[in-house]
C-alpha cells in the first residue's frame, strides 16, 4: 500500500513540474512574439503619432552625446505627421561635445519643421546652446538662461598624497603627455595648453550664439561673460524671444508658422527596453515575482539602474552652469 501511495505522490510531483515548465515555455514564447512584434513595428498602428500632431522632445539633466535622443530628433524630423516641434529644455548644460552633437541635430530638425524651445527652470551653457538651435525661445520670467562659456576642471590631489605618504612616479614621451595630472600641481605650460583649448571652444560657442540670435559684437560681449540671466533679463538681452510657458510656444507655432492650434502635443522619447510593462524582463519578473526573494532582487536592480543613470564620469571640456554651493 505504501508503494502505491509513493507512486501517486511521485506522479503528482512530476505533473506539477511539467505544469511549471509548460508555463515557463509559454511565457517565453509570448515574450519572443511580443519582442518580434514590437521590433517589426507592427505596434505602431495603435500609436497616436500616426495622425498630425506637434511633437514634444524633452531635454533635461546633464548633457551628453545621447545617441538615443539624437535618433529621436532625427526620427521626428523625418516623420510626416509631425507638423511642429516643441523642445522642452531644463538643463544646466554638460559636455561641450554633447551640446555640439545635439545642437546639430536640432538645427537639422528646425530646417524642416517649425521648432520652438520652451525653457523650464534652466537652459544654461550647453543647454542654452541647444535652445539657440531652435527658431524661437520661450522662458518664464524666473527661468535661468545663458551661462555662455566653457571650462575644464581637474583635481589636484598632491597635498593629500603627501599627507598619506604616497608618491606617483611617471615616465612620459613628452612633458605635456597626460597633463594636467591629479598627482601633482599643473605646470604653467600645461595650463597654457588648456587656456588655448578653452579659448578655441569659447570662440566657437560665442560665435554660434551671436549668429543664431542675430547679435552684434557689443550685444554678444554683454551676455557671453559666463554669467546666468533670469528669463526677464534674457528677454531684454535677446537671449530669449518671449516670456511664458508651453502655451506661448504653441501660440507661436500657430500664429507665426500656421500650425493648426487644435493639434495635440505628443511626447517623443526613447522607448522602454527593459522596464516597460511588456518588456521581456518585466514579464519574466512577473512570473517569478511572487516570491519575497525575487521582490527584493527587483528592488536592488532598480537601485542599481538609478545609480548607473546618475553616475557620470567626465572627461573633456564642459559647458555647464554650476550653482554656488
Amino acid at each position: 500500500m505504501s508503494l502505491v501511495i509513493d507512486e501517486i505522490l511521485d506522479r503528482r510531483k512530476l505533473r506539477r513540474g511539467l505544469t511549471f515548465w509548460r508555463i515557463v515555455a509559454l511565457a517565453a514564447l509570448i515574450v519572443t512574439l511580443i519582442s518580434v512584434w514590437i521590433a517589426a513595428g507592427f505596434g505602431s498602428g495603435f500609436s497616436k503619432k500616426n495622425s498630425p500632431h506637434i511633437a514634444r522632445i524633452s531635454i533635461s539633466g546633464f548633457i551628453t552625446e545621447d545617441r538615443k535622443l539624437i535618433e529621436i530628433i532625427d526620427t521626428v524630423r523625418k516623420d510626416q505627421n509631425v507638423k511642429g516641434v516643441i523642445i522642452r529644455m531644463d538643463s544646466p548644460g554638460g559636455a561641450t561635445v554633447g551640446g555640439e552633437a545635439i545642437f546639430g541635430a536640432v538645427r537639422a530638425l528646425a530646417k524642416e519643421k517649425p521648432t520652438v524651445t520652451s525653457v523650464g527652470g534652466l537652459a544654461a551653457s550647453a543647454g542654452y546652446m541647444i535652445a539657440s538651435a531652435s527658431d524661437h525661445i520661450v522662458a518664464r520670467r524666473s527661468s535661468l538662461v545663458g551661462s555662455i562659456g566653457v571650462l575644464f576642471q581637474y583635481p589636484d590631489a598632491s597635498k593629500l598624497m603627501d599627507t598619506i605618504g604616497v608618491k606617483m612616479e611617471e615616465i612620459k614621451s613628452s612633458p605635456l603627455k597626460a597633463e594636467p595630472s591629479p598627482f601633482h600641481p599643473a605646470k604653467e605650460d600645461a595650463k597654457e595648453v588648456l587656456r588655448d583649448l578653452i579659448k578655441d571652444s569659447f570662440a566657437w560657442f560665442r560665435g554660434l550664439v551671436k549668429e543664431r540670435r542675430g547679435m552684434n559684437d557689443e550685444e554678444i560681449d554683454l551676455v557671453a561673460t559666463g554669467r546666468i540671466f533670469s528669463g526677464a533679463q534674457g528677454k531684454t538681452n535677446n537671449l530669449i524671444d518671449e516670456i511664458g510657458g508651453e502655451e506661448v510656444a504653441r501660440s507661436w507655432l500657430s500664429k507665426t508658422k500656421g500650425i493648426d492650434s487644435t493639434l495635440k502635443t505628443i511626447d517623443w522619447k526613447p522607448e522602454a527596453t527593459s522596464t516597460g510593462l511588456l518588456s521581456p524582463v518585466s514579464i519574466v519578473s512577473w512570473i517569478f515575482g511572487q516570491s519575497k526573494q525575487s521582490a527584493l532582487a527587483g528592488q536592488e536592480l532598480l537601485k542599481l539602474q538609478k545609480y548607473a543613470r546618475e553616475r557620470i564620469f567626465l572627461d573633456g571640456l564642459l559647458s555647464v552652469w554650476q550653482a554656488p554651493g
